[in-house]
């Protein structure tokens, strides 16, 4: 099965979609990995649990998150 539109909780495999993660991650397997998907929606999955649950979100908010990132809006969280 192949959705244009995911859902929260959903098994990652019935999701159409080319998972990628960073060129930054390490060879252990514990990376998050995302994916475009063509309702423009952008999944996450956990890479050691190919088939498991995945999380969607909109493209809007994964940009803001991004953008919270890179400007150090959330530093204190990892000094928690």
């Amino acid at each position: 099965m192949s959705s244009d539109r995911g859902y929260n909780g959903m098994p990652a495999s019935e999701l159409d979609v080319e998972w990628v993660k960073s060129e930054r991650s390490n060879p252990n397997g514990e990376c998050v990995e995302i994916g475009l998907l063509r309702g423009g929606q952008v999944a996450v999955r956990n890479s050691r649990f190919p088939d498991g649950p995945a999380l969607v979100f909109p493209r809007e908010d994964v940009a803001a998150l991004i953008r919270a990132a890179r400007e150090g809006e959330l530093d204190a969280l990892a000094r928690r």
